[in-house]
């Protein structure tokens, strides 16, 4: 977490990439031989990569499963993405304990092609500079070639080996792309790379040159509110939502402000506005909308890409009050 970059930096991306590389690498060779041979007079070298080879392999896959985990949790509310935060999580648990030997190559191919394709779901997005279905589609094409291709390398060296292939390496990794597939359908893997910093509710919304002018009445204890999440709404108020959304250098999407309100047959959907988003911008792109009829009660504003995967969200309470003075505190995006 101290040591992450942006999603969309190149040293970032480098270093995943050689990861994976090392990784195929160490298992590929794990696979034509499982055993450590006899090392009396080996190489210093030799008899030290037979030695540590398992543990580079959890450093390593230890050390992106954590990234993954990073990228997909700022990338969603965890309402929505905690079945697959708890997959990645119990997986890279399970990396952890060299005991559990029965788990064996497979085990680390699923592993493999779990982080394979997560870079793919998250380096495509960045240089296709969008999102959607067609991208994800892509992305996970992508993903698959370096498999497929590893698969096809070891038949044609080695014919009679394909049995292991399949069982090892091909069926793991159809289980992976069939979990993001699944995933995916049921909108509950996070949209990586956008993510959503800050999102809060305020009485007014005024764009100066530089920076926003947020206007809200938030008493001072209640730091964990953005703005007016306990909204209390004289006539004439308009409902402010604004957030910051990050999205890599170059990306130019649209995302939708979905407005919901509380009703006795549950959350049911009042507006849906979109916004052009660009990227590029360290403290993410800033952007609002804002609803002039509303109903009391609870309420919910999501904001979503095109393909409705949940980027955030932000949950408040509207009052309708008299008319009276009242003063309001600026915060500055």
């Amino acid at each position: 977490m101290v040591t992450i970059d942006r999603v969309d930096s190149w040293l970032t991306i480098a270093q995943q990439a050689l990861y994976l590389a090392i990784v195929t690498a160490v298992l590929t060779q794990m696979f034509f031989a499982p055993e450590a041979p006899a090392l009396e007079g080996a190489s210093f070298f030799k008899r030290s990569y037979y030695r540590y080879r398992v543990a580079i392999l959890s450093f390593l896959l230890g050390g992106l499963l954590n990234l993954y985990a990073i990228f997909f949790f700022k990338s969603s509310s965890l309402l929505v993405s905690a079945s697959f935060l708890v997959l990645l999580v119990a997986l890279l648990l399970l990396n952890e304990l060299h005991h559990l030997k029965w788990l064996g190559l497979s085990f680390r191919f699923v592993l493999l092609s779990l982080c394979g394709l997560s870079f793919c779901a998250t380096v495509v997005p960045v240089f296709v500079g969008q999102i959607g279905l067609a991208v994800f589609l892509l992305s996970m094409a992508v993903g698959c070639v370096p498999m497929v291709a590893l698969a096809w390398s070891i038949r044609s060296r080695s014919p009679d080996r394909f049995p292991r292939v399949r069982n090892q390496i091909l069926v793991p990794f159809g289980l992976v792309l069939i979990a993001f597939l699944g995933a995916y359908v049921l909108k509950v893997i996070p949209p990586v790379p956008l993510s959503i910093p800050y999102i809060g509710v305020y009485h007014a919304v005024e764009r100066t040159k530089d920076e926003y002018r947020l206007s809200h009445e938030r008493p001072a204890w209640r730091f964990w509110h953005n703005g007016d999440q306990e909204f209390r709404a004289q006539p004439g108020d308009r409902v402010f939502v604004f957030f910051r959304i990050f999205s890599p250098t170059r990306f130019a999407d649209e995302v939708r402000v979905r407005w919901f309100h509380h009703q006795a047959s549950g959350w049911v959907a009042q507006d849906s506005i979109p916004i052009k988003i660009t990227g590029g911008r360290a403290e993410g792109f800033r952007g609002y909308g804002f609803k002039t009829n509303y109903q009391p009660g609870e309420w919910k504003v999501q904001v979503e890409t095109t393909d409705e995967r949940e980027i955030g969200r932000v949950y408040f309470t509207l009052e309708q009050v008299p008319t009276s003075a009242r003063s309001f505190e600026i915060d500055l995006q």
